[in-house]
Parts: C-alpha cells; structure tokens; sequence
C-alpha cells in the first residue's frame, strides 16, 4: 500500500484534527437545518484542500492520489457532504491538470487551488441517469463559439461554483466544455435529498448558452468522454474514501456506544450478535479503504485505473450501507433519534451506492474490465 510523506501526513493530521474539534461539534445542527457551511468551507480552503490535485507550479499543493483519499475519508468522518464538496471540484481540478491547453490550465488552476473559484461537474441527465453515452446535451460550434442545448441533474455546488465541466455531445463524438459562471445557464431548481444535507444538489438547464469555441477542455470536440471517463476514476475513488469515512464514524459511535451501553448486567459487547457486528465492522473498514489506496496507487503510478476505482467504489460503499444500519441496530431506539449522528450516517449512506455511477453499473465497468485485462 502507498506511504505518504511526511508533510502528506502533516496535511491528514491537520484535517483529523479539523474534523474533531471544528466539524463534528457543529454538523448534527448544520445538517438537521440544511444549512450551508460557509465557515467550514473557508477554512477548507485555507487548508489546501481545494488545492490538493492542482500542481504545485499552480499554486496547489500537489499530493499523492492516496493522501487526497485520505483527505476525503478523514472529512466524511466527520461530515460526509464536505468531501462532496471538495469531490467534483477535485475532479475538474484533476481534467484541467490532465487535459487542459496551456491556456486552461493558467487560467483557471491558480484560482482552483486556493478555492476562489470552485468547480462542479455536469454529467447526468434527467432522463439518463448512469448511461451517459445516451446524453442529449449538445455543444454545436457556431463561428468561433460553441452553443450548449440541454439540462443536466444532481450537479453537487453548482449555485456556488465559478466554474462548471458540462460533458456534452458533440457532431464528432464528445467534449467537456468548460462554462464559467454568468455565460447564461439556469440553476433551475434544488433537489430535496434523504441525507447529503447543506450542499445543493442541482438541475441546471443551457438553453443556447454562448461559450467561446476555447471553452472546450483541451480544444478536443471528438474525446470529451474518454477525458471524464479518466476524472471519474478520481471521482469514484473520492466516493469509495467517503464511504471508508462514513463507515468508520458509524463504527466509532456503535463501538464506543456498545462499551456503555449495558444490559442483562453486562456491556452490550459481550453479546454475541453485538460482538460480531463490531467484528465484522472493523474487518469490512479495513479491507474498503485497502481497496481505495490501491486504487489510488493505480492512478499515481500514471495508470488506468477504472477496474480498481470501480471495485473500490463498490466494495466500499456497500460495506458502508451494512455498517451505518448495524450501528443503528446496536444504537437500539436512540439510533432513530436525531439527538444521535448514526441515523444521519445511515441517511448519507444510499448516496455513495448510486453516486458517480450506480453500483450496478460499476460491475458492468469491473466484469469489461477483468475481459480486457485477463481475458483469453
């Protein structure tokens, strides 16, 4: 598994740190109001963490794909919707870095590193869900400009954002355009959501939305949809260390709760259906962020990593829905209260199973893969 250096580790520590005295004290009451962190994401930024995949000669701070995981798991521990919000930028941050002219890249990169402009990621649609070869949004050049037709849905920030990566269809195949905020589009509505609380989750709608011709990220009009295939792999690797995150504060909560907790004159522990359930727990945590590191790995190493990144995502956020209800069930009725965080754990849960791809399409991603690799 990957080592960090020691200033990556420098970095994790001051997020844990972050996390434990700055994020978890305030986001039962933040979330239960589906409020906005402002506070927390200013100091985010301060932090670097918007700046952790933009290169250093940018301005960003330039880690390893395995400390940006890392980064992402200690944030979801203590709040999960704030490794989303750092997810899509991270990955926009990632395109511009891989596939950007020189132009894109010194234009937008500096400011993405400091957070002064964030970035979200415009890919599903509301009548295509997973299948995003079946897209009907179009970008058609005109003169020297390109014209984007259509709406896309769940685009996480996208109120907030200075920036936003819309993959559209193009005559020739694909491209990822590049569409700063005031070129036109509607943020048309708010999605109401089970967990995910105090970011937006947004349907955007480009009704003959203008952008220069220059927009298109790295001038290419024919592999937009190779170039995001690449920056999900980051996505989905972010979603698998949320999982990892979620997963380890349902753990901490039922395993501290579990020690407290007595009945029949013994901490509820020492019964065995508990026991197992914190057995288990621990076991499935270690192997999910195993999974994710090596993933991770993958893509530091400059290789493709859709079959790692899609067993990741899986495993990990599978193994996060079974944990965060086990920890319900081990919380007994007060894990149905709001007073307790393991019910927002289990609300947070669903959204890494259907998010950046559903975990059913991610098996049809892993089984193309293992053909592609090792098939005969």
């Amino acid at each position: 598994m990957p080592a960090l250096t020691e200033e990556e580790r420098a970095i994790v520590a001051v997020v844990a740190d972050f996390v434990d005295n700055q994020v978890r004290p305030v986001a039962r009451d933040l979330e239960h109001a589906n409020t906005y962190p402002e506070e927390l994401i200013e100091q985010m930024k301060r932090f670097g963490v918007f700046g952790l995949l933009a290169p250093a000669e940018y301005g960003g701070v330039d880690v390893s794909a395995a400390c940006f995981v890392t980064v992402a798991e200690e944030l979801a521990r203590g709040w999960m919707s704030l490794a989303g919000a750092m997810g899509s930028h991270s990955v926009v941050t990632y395109l511009i870095r891989t596939f950007g002219t020189p132009a894109q890249r010194e234009t937008y990169l500096p400011r993405m590193a400091t957070g002064e402009i964030r970035a979200a990621m415009a890919l599903t649609e509301p009548g295509g869900g997973s299948d995003l070869q079946a897209m009907t949004t179009t970008a058609t050049p005109d003169g020297d400009d390109l014209i984007l037709r259509g709406a896309k849905t769940w685009i996480t920030n996208v109120r907030r954002a200075g920036l936003v990566a819309v993959l559209c269809r193009t005559s020739e195949g694909f491209a990822v355009v590049l569409v700063e905020a005031g070129a036109g589009y509607e943020v048309s509505r708010d999605l109401p959501k089970l967990g995910y609380k105090g970011v937006e989750s947004c349907e955007v709608r480009f009704d003959d939305v203008r952008v220069p011709g220059s927009a298109a990220l790295g001038g290419e009009l024919v592999r937009g949809f190779a170039q995001m295939m690449r920056g999900l792999e980051i996505g989905r690797v972010n979603v698998a260390a949320r999982a990892v995150g979620v997963a380890q504060a349902a753990f901490d909560d039922a395993l501290r709760y579990a020690q407290e907790r007595h009945s029949f004159g013994v901490p509820i522990w020492q019964h065995q259906s508990i026991g197992n359930y914190l057995a288990d727990a621990a076991t499935k945590i270690r192997a999910a962020r195993l999974l994710t590191l090596d993933a991770a790995q993958r893509i530091d190493e400059g290789e493709r990593a859709d079959l790692e990144a899609g067993m990741a995502k899986l495993f990990a956020s599978e193994v996060c829905l079974e944990i965060t209800a086990n920890a319900l069930r081990i919380h007994g009725g007060y894990g149905y209260s709001t007073e307790f965080d393991v019910e927002r754990y289990f609300r947070d849960a669903p959204l890494m199973v259907v998010g950046e791809g559903t975990n059913e399409i991610q098996r049809n991603v892993i089984v193309r893969q293992l053909i592609q690799r090792y098939g005969g």
